[in-house]
């Protein structure tokens, strides 16, 4: 966990193809930041020069634009990574890694705790783990694919979506319909998971699995070529529906 834990290099992180991962949105990054308190995630200080603390974030002041992380003061690391003045600091909220760099930091000695103060973050990175990629979509929302059968152009279909991952996702073939073989490439397709995620994409088929009792097939899809907004429309749509599940749950 700790390997995974430690955080990546964001050296290339202005490159185009970051995009997706990228939060900037303040409300967005509030959330998670809140989430990654209110959890005590464990959290992985770095700074470049190699010094590394394991912390949680204790409290965020969005009035002074500055977040604070419970430490031990004895930690040997903690001093060094005070005068470097920079670093990342990464970890796991549910499967979803979180990282984002630190800056202005600033160590708060008390009598009983103390505490790392850096800068509010402006950026945070999100990275799934590809164990978590995948989840089951929500059928009151009635994630639909519509496309035209490629065999035959005239046929317009509207398939379920069974579940959704940012590499893919799995569409339900009625037992009536012209199968679709692995290898086929299906273009134009309008996919609407909910009110808030539509976007037209290219996928190829990478499987067909009969399912369980029936003539439907289950057509594991892979995504081509998806522009940058539709996926950072997938990351959103897979975190909510990891949450609204877990509510389910819950409740």
């Amino acid at each position: 966990m700790f390997e995974d834990t430690r955080p990546a290099t964001l050296d290339d992180a202005a490159r185009p193809d970051w995009a997706p991962f990228r939060v900037e949105h303040a409300h967005e990054i509030g959330q998670l930041l809140g989430a990654l308190r209110d959890s005590g995630t464990p959290m992985v200080l770095s700074a470049p020069g190699g010094s590394t603390v394991v912390s949680t974030l204790w409290s965020i002041d969005s009035a002074q634009q500055r977040i604070n992380f419970a430490v031990d003061p004895a930690h040997p690391s903690l001093q060094p990574l005070v005068d470097e003045d920079e670093g990342q600091a990464a970890g796991y909220l549910d499967l979803v890694k979180l990282q984002f760099e630190l800056s202005d930091l600033l160590l708060v000695r008390g009598k009983q705790h103390c505490a790392l103060q850096a800068g509010l973050p402006r950026q945070i990175y999100r990275f799934q783990r590809r164990s978590a990629y995948r989840v089951r979509t929500l059928e009151r929302h009635a994630p639909t694919a519509r496309l035209r059968h490629p065999s035959l152009p005239e046929m317009e279909l509207a398939l379920r979506v069974i579940d959704v991952s940012v590499g893919g996702c799995a569409l339900l073939l009625p037992e009536d319909m012209l199968p679709l073989q692995p290898g086929t490439t299906l273009h134009d397709v309008q996919v609407a998971l909910d009110a808030q995620t539509r976007f037209v994409a290219r996928m190829q088929v990478q499987h067909a699995t009969a399912l369980s009792g029936t003539a439907r097939q289950r057509l594991g899809c892979q995504w081509l070529g998806l522009p940058c907004t539709a996926q950072q429309a997938l990351q959103r749509y897979v975190d909510q529906t990891q949450k609204q599940r877990r509510q389910f749950v819950l409740d």
